[in-house]
């Protein structure tokens, strides 16, 4: 039986299509996984779920008596709450049925008559029994079950939800999820901010979920290990993918293989339809031949672009020298407690070093350190005479939200933009899924995601000899992804990233740099396979 089911649903926002005929079931037991560009419109998808948005035509039909459950990358939990507070509130039967039996105490403890006391006894077992059924008795080790899976210390489960970081508020709304127990579980971008214990944990918590799991995520071997379907948003439209995201590879380059051939040979139908028309008419305003243009839009859109050669020939030019970056005895911390301590490494040409670890070890901090953002407590950070970086946490906290996203792409100090030639740049901002309309909108206008890839273009169009980034995937759709890691693949400089997308550390990195949580920081060569 289906949980939920969207029937022919279309949705627009100002008169523009967000979705049309979307057809979607979800059973007991379904790994759904929801992929699709930025703006595409899948946490529209989602809220449609949720009721909190009407579409425009069809209907979204939930069978009733069922629970879903929502947990967004941006946490809708009370920032002023602590996360106990948060999973003890949401426990309301628990808290009536108690409420009730200490009123019904304090009246059995007052004189009464014997119905009257045969009445609240009668109830009070009723309440007894009830208590038994929602584990009501054993709430607090419930909750302080779900907080220790999930690595909550005394400490941070009391704090308010705004004092934590990004990674631990994620915790704390699945944490929610947990004790909800929900027969649906909507998740958007559920390992964002999460280190890779964290991801590892939430993949083995959904193995033994119960119910239907529809996540939206663009972390690839996340959906690999979870999904047992790909659903995409493509056109408007939903299309899906049976199997995982690597069985979802191959079976949509299969299909864009055989749409090209079938525009192929309707292009080739119409190019005669064509030819008899303009016998008739002027051929430039005939519909056959509108349709011929478009068709052969799409066919264009579909082709393969030679990627590899476009990156290439817009890092042609640069030239750096082989030492950029000596760290020597490096030492950081807060509080009299230290993140790192005794850190030496050193940055060449054509380094990729990731830098791997726990939430709150200290990743974000080095890089800070390395920037410049925050002093070190002792040692040296040296770079090279001439060398630029250019870090994209900064990028992206200093986007001009008045100007447009061409202008702020181009005018980027020192852009490549402005040295490459003006059809290469426009085939590289196409291939980060930039049309000439986007070119021409607000920054302030974009989504988290389209900002992102504003920041991202920036820096790898920056000329700098080393781009530091800082979760760069965390708002990118896969495909914006791959485009980065085919751009970081070539650039001739150095790469250093923090990052718990394990398939873009396996692809990229060729070293790591592992914070275990002690102050010693530990460097090995990448192998694979996180």
């Amino acid at each position: 039986m289906s949980l939920i089911r969207l029937n022919d649903v279309s949705m627009e926002f100002d008169g523009r299509p967000v979705l049309r005929e979307a057809f979607l079931k979800l059973r007991k037991g379904d790994r759904v996984g929801l992929i699709g560009k930025n703006g595409t419109g899948k946490t529209t998808f989602l809220e449609l779920v949720l009721g909190r948005q009407q579409p425009t035509g069809g209907s979204v039909d939930v069978t009733l008596g069922t629970t879903i459950g929502y947990f967004s990358q941006f946490s809708e939990l009370d920032g002023e709450q602590s996360t106990w507070q948060t999973l003890s509130g949401h426990l309301v039967t628990v808290h009536e049925t108690q409420a009730r039996l200490d009123e019904i105490g304090s009246q059995l403890a007052e004189p009464m008559d014997d119905s009257a006391m045969t009445r609240l006894l009668t109830e009070q077992a009723e309440l007894f029994e009830r208590m038994d059924a929602i584990g009501g008795w054993t709430y607090e080790n419930t909750i302080d079950t779900v907080l220790t899976s999930l690595g909550f210390d005394e400490e941070r489960r009391h704090l308010p939800v705004d004092q934590l970081s990004g990674g631990w508020r994620n915790r704390a709304a699945l944490a929610l999820i947990l004790i909800q127990a929900p027969d649906v579980l909507l998740l958007d971008e559920p390992t964002n901010f999460l280190d890779l214990d964290g991801v590892r944990w939430i993949e083995n918590w959904l193995t033994g979920f119960a119910g239907a799991v529809l996540v939206v995520s663009h972390d690839r071997q996340f959906l690999d290990a979870m999904v047992t379907r790909i659903v995409e948003i493509e056109n408007f439209r939903l299309q899906e993918y049976e199997g995982n995201y690597s069985a979802y590879v191959p079976a949509k380059h299969s299909r864009l293989k055989m749409l090209e051939r079938q525009f192929a040979h309707e292009e080739e139908l119409l190019v005669y339809e064509q030819a008899a028309s303009t016998a008739r008419r002027e051929a430039a305003r005939n519909p056959a031949n509108a349709a011929s243009r478009k068709l052969a839009e799409i066919k264009k859109r579909q082709a393969p672009r030679p990627i590899d050669q476009i990156i290439t020939g817009i890092y042609d030019g640069l030239r750096f020298s082989n030492d950029l970056l000596a760290v020597d005895g490096l030492a950081k911390g807060f509080g009299g407690i230290p993140l790192f301590e005794g850190l030496s490494f050193s940055l060449h040409r054509g380094d990729r070093v990731a830098v791997l670890g726990s939430n709150g070890s200290g990743k974000s901090t080095l890089l800070d350190v390395l920037t410049g953002d925050i002093e070190a407590d002792a040692g040296s950070v040296r770079w090279a005479r001439g060398v630029r970086f250019v870090s994209y946490n900064r990028v992206y906290a200093e986007l001009d939200l008045g100007d447009t996203v061409g202008h702020a792409v181009n005018a980027f100090p020192d852009s490549l933009a402005l040295t490459a030639t003006k059809k290469s740049v426009n085939r590289f901002l196409s291939m980060l899924q930039f049309s000439d309309a986007d070119l021409k909108q607000k920054v302030g206008t974009l989504s988290g995601g389209q900002r992102a890839r504003v920041a991202i273009a920036q820096c790898l169009l920056s000329g700098a000899g080393v781009i530091v980034l800082d979760e760069p995937t965390n708002h990118l759709d896969i495909t914006s992804t791959q485009v980065m890691e085919r751009a970081l693949t070539h650039f001739p400089g150095a790469v250093i990233v923090v990052s718990h997308d394990r398939f873009f550390v396996d692809k990229l990195a060729d070293r790591l740099l592992i914070f275990d949580g002690t102050p010693r920081v530990t460097e090995t060569a990448a192998t694979g396979a996180l």
